[in-house]
């Protein structure tokens, strides 16, 4: 779990933390499936971070894919179905708390044309969804001195946003 996004920007762990207990106030059987809520950002920078949470906001963005070499980089663990996971904005704030109800793991070829709808982004096609993730996976395998190639897997993720309530 990193402590800041890539711009170095910290994510505020106490207001995430704040938003966390609200939301098992609200809903008392969130607390039931364990206290796991990694508390995350979308993308490599803050201004994506900010874009795609625009996207999950209002309403277009319910799904997500990350390299499994990028998570095992970060030392974090896969996603799990019925978890949550906070997500912070590019100023490192929280701004909704998401729940995981899908998963696949797979090459990024193997995206289909729904999934590519779902994540919301570009023009949602599959072709603009492979030609966007391919150059972000290509940046972060850069980053870690690795080159992106078809052997990578892919966690493929929907989710949906739970919190906070006026924005579902």
């Amino acid at each position: 779990m990193t402590d800041a996004n890539a711009d170095g920007v910290p994510l505020d762990r106490a207001a995430a933390e704040a938003m966390w207990a609200d939301y098992v106030a609200a809903h008392p059987e969130a607390a039931a499936l364990g206290d796991e809520h990694p508390i995350e950002h979308f993308g490599d920078s803050a201004a994506l971070a900010d874009e795609l949470l625009g996207l999950v906001l209002r309403g277009p963005k319910r799904a997500t894919a990350t390299l499994v070499a990028d998570l095992a980089a970060a030392g974090e663990p896969p996603p799990r179905i019925g978890g949550h996971w906070v997500a912070c904005d590019g100023a490192g704030r929280p701004r909704a708390i998401l729940r995981t109800v899908e998963l696949r793991v797979g090459p990024l070829e193997s995206v289909d044309d729904e999934f590519a709808w779902d994540e919301g982004e570009g023009d949602r096609t599959r072709a603009s969804w492979l030609a966007d993730h391919r150059r972000y996976f290509s940046r972060t395998c850069a980053a870690r001195g690795e080159v992106l190639t078809d052997a990578h897997e892919v966690v493929f993720e929907r989710f949906r946003l739970v919190w906070p309530a006026e924005v579902r």
